[in-house]
Order: structure tokens, then C-alpha cells, then sequence
């Protein structure tokens, strides 16, 4: 049990590091949505639709490479070498992204319908978060959690700082200040949050360069082509999780009429921020978990190990699914300042639901990266992506966002079952599958009975979460009691 403490403590660390960064956009929506920030709903929606890009250009950037780092660096007996040649292939690639994209920001402006200045500012943005990629990884295989953490949350600071300072002072300020008054160009909203970020990920970076004074740049063609072979399927499953997660935004602009799709996607967007708490959670269970699982590979009986953390991250994350899910509507004033997102609420016990299972998913794939069969990450999320366009086109003309809803909790939801029955098939591992099912089906039926049935009412929501907790108390006692007690 001791082991699980220091779990538990990188979690935490690494957690509130990376919390806080995807935290941001969660902490940004009250002010996007406050009114007279932006200049309607449908100015989110391009927002929305921007990151959407990002997202997906963000995975590609990184090409696996991140996660085949943590697999060679445990695994090679020279990790220098590991490191040198991950670093070099990412600085090579991600360089000659950015000399193509600036080249051909034209064409891709009108092939995306994004303006040039936006394209240039996030090319400038990937770039900058690319180059972080490997130090960033580094840092998590050398367990200097402390370091990654405060570094994160500088760059949240600075990125939520200037945001402020851009969307709601210099407008003021600049009245008073000819310097202020100089930076200061009405309507120019979008590109100073773009701005912002592009800030924050420049002196991310900086603060970063010493890694690479310290780096060996040694290339090893053989290596890398095994790290390859191994962050290819890692990259496949990443593009078709980046389409689980945003393209939504994307099919929504491109099938719903024009004259009502970003603000549409703008409501879609700002409501479904309210099930970040559930994302955040999974992202962090994941960032403290991954080393571990890699590490604890080759130990004598992981499997043993590896059920009891999913039983944790079940029963945590359902008990945060119904607590979200019943206070909603007190959360949502603070979240969506605007009452004119609020139609889209009917999203979010899904979306909360949606991301529970991914959170799941995430649990169940060590059996594929420990064995390394990363191939079938990229078979299971292909699998979701296409469920999740078949199901967008299919209900998006039928239900506009609510469609899109569905589309995310069937998509992974399905994911998460496939890898459990291949997981058992390949890398057998004792999940105790009637206690987490038990847990997941209570807490979403609790949750679609609070919200869809007796919304609002704080009796029965209160109640039906108070019952789920004394159930979940009383089947981890013994666990959480060997924890507390174990040195």
C-alpha cells in the first residue's frame, strides 16, 4: 500500500499542475461568457472551432513520441540515447511543420475558413508546444514532479493574466496611456486570447531551454525507427481520440445552416465546460498512472495492482459524476456567466458520463502498453472516431448539438468496452467487474433521474447522492482504511 501513497502523491502533484493548465479553459469560460467581452455567442463559437484545430494539430506534432519516450527511456539500458533521439526527431518535425504551415497559411486559410492572422498565431503556438513535448516528458520520467508542476503553472498564470488584461482593462486603460493606447485595436478580441496563449507557450519554452543545453544529441536511426514502430499506433489512436474529442465542433459548423452553426457551437462549447471537472480528473488519475504502469511492468503480480487503481478511479469518478451532475445549476451562473449558452445545459450529464468512461478507457489501455501492443490503442480509438462521425452526421441535422452528445458518450463508452474484453483476452487482469459496474450504472441512472427528471430538486438529488456514498463507503472501507494505516 505504501506504493499507492506515492502514487497518490505524484497524482496529486502532477494533477494540480495539469489541472490547472486545462483548467484555463474552464476558468477562461466566465469571462468569454460574460456579456460585452465577446461580441455574441457565435464569437465563441469561432473560438471553439479554432482550438478544435489545435487539438488535433497538437497530437499530430507529437506523433506518439511522448508516449514511446516513457516506453524506450524504462526500457533501453542507454537513456541518453533515448532522449537525444526523441528530441532530435521532434525539433526536426515540429521546425518543418511550421516552415510549411507559414508558407501555405493561404491555402490553408481557405481551405478551413480561419483568418491568416489566427492561422499565424497558432502556428506560432504549436510550434512553441511541440519543442515542450520531450523536456516536459523528461521531467515526469525523472519523477521531478515539483519542477513540471510550477513550470505548468506559470504558463497558466501568464496565459490567464493576459487574458484579463486584454479582454477586460486595456480597452480602459488606454484611454490613460498613450503605450496602452498603441496595443489597443477595437475588435480585435479573438487574436489578443490567441496572443495570450501564444505568450504563455513562448515562455513555457524559454524556461524549458536548459534541457537542451544539457541534451546528448546523439541519433539513433535504428532506435528511432523502433520507437516509431511503436508511436505510430500511438498516433493513430491519438488523431482518432483528438475526433472523438473536437470534431464535433467541427461538423457542427460545416452541417448546420450558417447563419445559426457558431452560435450553436458556441452554446455547445461553453456547456460543456461544465463537465470538465470529470476531464481533469481522468487527465490527472492518468498523467500519475502512466509512469507507474510502465515502471511496475516487470514487477512480480502488477495485475493485482493495476485492478485495485481502476477500482479507485471508478468509484472517485462516480461519486464526482453525480456530485457534478446534481449541483449544475447552482454551478452553471459561475461557469456560463450568460444565460444565452444556457439552453445547451441538456449536454452535460452526458458529456460528464462521456468522460467518465474515457477516464476508464485510459485505466484499461495498460494492457495493450505494457505488452506492446499499441496497435490495438489505435484499432479501439479508429473504432470510437468512427462511431463518433457516423453518429454526428446521423443526428447533428436531427438534433443539432444534442446529437453531438450522444455521439461522445456511445463513442466512448464503446471504447472502453472493447478494451476491457481484448484486455482480458491479452493481458488478463483481476478487475473486480461487478463492484465498478455496480458504481458506474447507479451513479449514471442517479444522474439521468436528478437532471432529466427532478431537476432543480435539491431533496431528491441531495438524497439519491447520499445514498450513492454510503454505498461506495461501505464496499471500500477495508481499502481506503489499508491505506490510511500503510507506511
Amino acid at each position: 500500500m505504501s506504493g499507492f501513497k506515492s502514487l497518490f502523491k505524484q497524482t496529486f502533484i502532477y494533477g494540480l499542475a495539469t489541472v490547472l493548465q486545462r483548467m484555463l479553459s474552464f476558468l477562461l469560460v466566465p469571462l468569454y461568457t460574460t456579456q460585452g467581452v465577446l461580441s455574441s455567442v457565435g464569437e465563441y463559437g469561432k473560438i471553439s472551432i479554432i482550438f478544435s484545430w489545435v487539438v488535433i494539430l497538437n497530437v499530430i506534432l507529437s506523433y506518439g513520441m511522448e508516449t514511446a519516450f516513457f516506453r524506450f527511456f524504462n526500457k533501453e539500458e542507454d537513456q541518453n540515447k533515448v532522449i537525444g533521439t526523441s528530441t532530435i526527431a521532434l525539433i526536426l518535425t515540429s521546425v518543418g511543420f511550421f516552415v510549411l504551415a507559414y508558407l501555405f497559411k493561404s491555402h490553408i486559410s481557405i481551405l478551413i475558413g480561419i483568418k491568416q492572422e489566427h492561422i499565424l498565431l497558432v502556428i506560432w503556438i504549436l510550434l512553441c508546444d511541440a519543442l515542450v513535448i520531450i523536456p516536459f516528458a523528461w521531467l515526469r520520467a525523472q519523477g521531478k514532479s515539483m519542477r513540471f508542476g510550477i513550470l505548468k503553472i506559470v504558463s497558466v498564470i501568464i496565459n490567464l493574466g493576459l487574458n484579463i488584461f486584454f479582454l477586460l482593462y486595456l480597452k480602459g486603460w488606454a484611454e490613460n496611456s498613450a503605450f496602452l493606447e498603441s496595443i489597443y485595436i477595437p475588435n480585435f478580441e479573438i487574436n489578443y486570447i490567441f496572443i495570450s496563449n501564444l505568450v504563455a507557450s513562448a515562455v513555457t519554452l524559454v524556461l524549458m531551454l536548459g534541457f537542451y543545453f544539457k541534451v546528448q544529441y546523439q541519433f539513433d536511426g535504428g532506435l528511432f525507427k523502433k520507437m516509431m514502430r511503436y508511436a505510430f499506433p500511438v498516433l493513430i489512436a491519438g488523431i482518432a481520440f483528438a475526433i472523438n474529442e473536437t470534431f464535433d465542433r467541427l461538423l457542427l459548423d460545416y452541417l448546420l445552416p450558417e447563419d445559426i452553426a457558431e452560435t450553436k457551437i458556441g452554446m455547445y462549447s461553453a456547456c460543456y465546460k461544465i463537465a470538465v471537472f470529470m476531464t481533469l480528473f481522468a487527465t490527472a488519475y492518468r498523467l500519475g498512472i502512466e509512469p507507474y504502469f510502465f515502471s511496475h511492468a516487470n514487477t512480480k503480480n502488477p495485475q493485482k495492482n493495476y485492478a485495485l487503481i481502476l477500482e479507485f478511479f471508478v468509484a472517485f469518478g462516480s461519486v464526482m459524476l453525480l456530485t457534478i451532475v446534481v449541483f449544475a445549476d447552482v454551478l452553471k451562473p459561475y461557469i456560463v456567466r450568460s444565460e444565452a449558452y444556457w439552453e445547451a445545459m441538456w449536454i452535460v450529464p452526458l458529456i460528464l458520463i462521456a468522460n467518465l468512461c474515457l477516464g476508464i478507457y485510459h485505466n484499461l489501455s495498460v494492457w495493450y502498453k505494457v505488452t506492446d501492443r499499441t496497435k490495438f490503442g489505435a484499432y479501439i480509438s479508429v473504432f470510437g472516431a468512427i462511431i463518433t462521425l457516423a453518429l454526428n452526421f446521423w443526428l447533428i441535422p436531427i438534433m443539432e448539438y444534442r446529437g453531438s452528445a450522444i455521439a461522445t458518450l456511445v463513442a466512448y463508452a464503446s471504447m472502453m468496452v472493447v478494451s476491457y474484453y481484448y484486455g482480458q483476452k491479452y493481458y488478463p487482469i483481476p478487475y473486480n467487474l461487478k463492484k465498478m459496474s455496480l458504481y458506474l450504472l447507479v451513479s449514471s441512472a442517479f444522474s439521468v433521474i436528478s437532471f432529466y427528471v427532478y431537476r432543480e430538486n435539491y431533496v431528491v438529488g441531495i438524497s439519491l447522492l447520499l445514498v450513492f456514498l454510503l454505498l461506495v463507503v461501505m464496499l471500500e472501507k477495508n481499502q481506503i482504511r489499508q491505506i490510511i494505516n500503510s507506511k
